[in-house]
C-alpha cells in the first residue's frame, strides 16, 4: 500500500484556495532571477500540447527514493535529487539558489514509479544565471524522462502534456491530485522577467511507460 501523501496546505484555508496559493508562493519565492540583472537565459516558454494517455498502464513500482533524473531533450542528467518538504508557512520548498543545478522531489508525495503523481521541481534560472531546466522549452510530447531509484530500478516516463500557466492560476488539483496510474510532473518557472520574477509555471506531465530492474 502506498504511503498517504501530504499535499501542500496552510491551516485555516479551504483546500482549493489553499493549494493554489501554496504553489504560487513556492514559485515566487524560489523561482526567479532576482532583483539584479541576470546573465541572458533562454526563452522561458513552451508550446502547449497534449496527447492521450497510454492505452495500457504499466505495473506500479514499490516506494523507493529517486536518485537521478534524466531529461535528454532538455540536456538534463543530474544526480543527488533533493528531498523537498513544506516551509514553516506551508509553502512547497524549492531547491536553494546554491542547488540551482539540481532537481528536487516533493517527498510528501509518492516516489516516481508509484501509483500517483510524483512531483519534481527545478529552477529555470536564478540571479546567478541559467539553471538545470534552462532548456525545458526543447521538450516535446513523447520525449522521455528517466528516474533512477535507490532500489536500483529505473522508471521511464513519456511526456504527455506541456502546460504553461500563470502562477496565480496554478492547477494544483491537476498537479497534485490522485491518479489511478504512476505519473510524473516536472515543474519550473516560465514567462518573461517582470520585476525580477517569472510570472508563469511550466509543467510537464508524464506517464510511466516502462520499468527496468537492477
Amino acid at each position: 500500500m502506498n504511503r498517504r501523501r501530504t499535499r501542500p496546505r496552510i491551516p485555516g484555508l479551504t483546500a482549493p484556495v489553499l493549494l493554489a496559493g501554496v504553489l504560487v508562493l513556492a514559485a515566487l519565492t524560489g523561482c526567479s532571477a532576482g532583483p539584479a540583472p541576470a546573465p541572458v537565459t533562454p526563452t522561458a516558454r513552451v508550446t502547449e500540447a497534449a496527447a492521450p494517455p497510454p492505452a495500457a498502464a504499466v505495473r506500479p513500482l514499490a516506494r523507493s527514493l529517486p536518485l537521478r533524473v534524466q531529461v535528454p531533450a532538455a540536456g538534463v542528467d543530474v544526480g543527488g535529487v533533493l528531498g523537498l518538504g513544506l516551509t514553516a508557512d506551508g509553502a512547497v520548498e524549492v531547491p536553494s539558489v546554491a542547488d540551482a543545478d539540481r532537481i528536487g522531489w516533493y517527498e510528501k508525495g509518492v516516489t516516481p514509479g508509484e501509483t500517483g503523481p510524483a512531483v519534481l521541481i527545478g529552477h529555470f534560472d536564478t540571479a546567478r544565471g541559467p539553471a538545470v531546466l534552462k532548456d525545458v522549452s526543447k521538450v516535446r510530447i513523447g520525449d522521455g524522462i528517466t528516474v533512477t531509484r535507490a532500489d536500483g530500478t529505473t522508471a521511464e516516463f513519456r511526456v504527455r502534456e506541456l502546460e504553461q500557466v500563470a502562477k496565480d492560476a496554478f492547477p494544483t488539483a491537476k498537479v497534485y491530485g490522485d491518479t489511478t496510474r504512476p505519473e510524473l510532473r516536472l515543474v519550473t518557472c516560465g514567462g518573461d522577467l517582470v520585476a525580477g520574477h517569472r510570472p508563469d509555471n511550466i509543467i510537464l506531465y508524464a506517464d510511466l511507460v516502462a520499468t527496468r530492474a537492477a
